[in-house]
């Protein structure tokens, strides 16, 4: 099969020849941009020009002879910033960036960059002497051009990707109705009709961009993505009674608009626990459940994947970042990789990715033994 098939049938969870294996196709399928660089420098690929395509995660670009290399079924769909610049944020590392990012270094070595809103308010972000991202604000206008011309350039990139190559693909751009942010929270109970009707505006706008998406790439896309963080380590965020009166009508609404117009699946990006919210996203029409945060508490892989497992596409789950990949030895790594196949792949429908990103101190031994695991268990 070609990687696009191979996708297509598991998201179906119909039979393939293997698993498909993700690396980068969204922005917490990825690799930090410092861990990356240490990997291509690791296996003896050129480190001048790794770009950056998520400044405050700071993730990298993955190129094809890195999918390549680790038989990849999957590319992140951004077309490129039109234009660059170079940043050095320190030692050797040097990376692609837009040419609006242009961080400032304060004396005790902190980067920091700032950017004026519509409103006037002044956001900013930092990353601190030896870190690997940046806190704070998420600055996120990068591009330098109105938002019809990114999407028609993020179009084009769609079907060169799928003209031009066998990865599947998908688009990354809407919210799921919820927020983490404190305040949201406490509406939820003291003013959940407000919440309501913000989530029903939000839903009526983001259907109409749905309807310009898919007409700009649906036949070169295999899913939409939405995001949105419902669980902690311990729990999800609230009750989902309150979920369902207040986030779910409107992720099913955009849910049914995306099936009725296209081929595309639905894949939602939840981090943390959230097994008791699983049901309602399967019944509000969520194809794939990413990122599998096996690490977090009553995340117990045999479990969800006996209960779930025909009901949804489990995309990642395949590597604890938070307890394995980067505290472990290889060997330690390719056994713990081994297990969770065991435990994911067996029926289908099960896409392999570590937890979330790999951070940027992981040791490049460790990202090698994880994917060459992934790749010699992945054939049925």
């Amino acid at each position: 099969m070609t990687s696009r098939e191979r996708v297509i049938r598991t998201l179906n969870r119909q039979p393939t020849d293997r698993m498909p294996i993700d690396l980068g196709c969204h922005y917490s399928t990825g690799i930090s941009a410092f861990a990356y660089w240490n990997l291509r420098r690791h296996l003896g690929l050129a480190t001048d020009h790794i770009t950056i395509p998520d400044v405050v995660q700071f993730l990298a670009r993955v190129d094809e002879d890195v999918l390549e290399r680790f038989h990849c079924d999957c590319m992140l769909l951004h077309s490129g910033w039109p234009q660059t610049a170079r940043w050095r944020p320190r030692d050797d590392y040097e990376f692609v960036v837009p040419a609006a990012f242009r961080p400032q270094r304060s004396a005790d070595g902190e980067w920091s960059i700032q950017q004026t809103r519509p409103d006037g308010t002044v956001a900013r972000m930092r990353m601190p002497a030896g870190g690997f991202f940046f806190d704070g604000s998420w600055l996120s206008d990068w591009h330098g051009c109105s938002d019809q011309e990114w999407l028609a350039a993020t179009a084009r990139e769609a079907e060169r990707i799928y003209k031009d190559t066998d990865y599947a693909t998908m688009y990354i751009g809407f919210g799921a109705y919820f927020s983490e942010d404190p305040d949201w929270l406490c509406k939820m109970l003291t003013n959940p009709d407000e919440l309501i009707e913000s989530n029903r505006q939000s839903c009526r706008r983001d259907i109409e961009q749905a309807g310009r998406v898919l007409d700009a790439m649906g036949p070169y896309i295999q899913a939409v993505c939405i995001n949105a963080d419902m669980g902690l380590q311990t729990g999800p965020f609230c009750r989902p009674s309150l979920m369902e009166q207040i986030t779910a009508p409107f992720i099913k609404q955009l849910c049914d608009f995306i099936h009725r117009h296209s081929d595309c699946k639905v894949f939602h990006h939840c981090c943390g626990s959230i097994k008791p919210l699983i049901p309602m996203l399967i019944d509000c029409g969520v194809d794939v459940l990413n990122p599998v945060q096996i690490s977090a508490d009553n995340m117990d892989p045999r479990e969800l994947k006996a209960e779930f497992a025909d009901r949804i596409v489990f995309w990642g789950g395949g590597c604890d970042t938070q307890n394995v990949l980067a505290v472990r030895s290889p060997s330690e790594v390719s056994e713990s990789v081994r297990g969770l196949i065991d435990v994911f792949k067996p029926g289908g429908g099960f896409v392999f990715n570590q937890v979330h990103n790999i951070m940027g101190d992981v040791p490049p031994e460790n990202i090698v033994a994880m994917l060459d695991t992934a790749y010699e268990e992945s054939w049925y």
